[in-house]
C-alpha cells in the first residue's frame, strides 16, 4: 500500500509513521509512505501556501495553484 500526504509540515508525520505498527509494516514492504511538502511547489520568495478568505474575514484559506502543482 503507498500513502502519500502533501503538508506544509512533513515532519509532523516521522514521529507517527516511524512508531508501532506503521514501522513495522513499513520494514516489511507492506506500507510505503512518503510526505511530501506543499512548499515545493512554490514560487514566491516567502514558499507562501495560504491567502487571506475571498471576501475578508479571520482565518486563511490554502492557495490552489500550489496543490494543483503537486498533483
Amino acid at each position: 500500500m503507498i500513502i502519500e500526504t502533501l503538508s506544509t509540515f512533513p515532519d509532523m508525520y516521522e514521529s507517527v509513521m516511524g512508531a508501532s505498527m506503521m514501522r513495522i509494516a513499513q520494514e516489511k514492504g507492506i506500507l510505503d509512505f512518503k510526505a511530501h511538502d506543499l512548499r515545493d511547489w512554490t514560487h514566491d520568495r516567502h514558499r507562501t501556501t495560504d491567502d487571506e478568505p475571498y471576501g475578508g474575514g479571520d482565518g486563511l484559506v490554502m492557495k490552489c495553484a500550489p496543490i494543483f502543482e503537486a498533483y
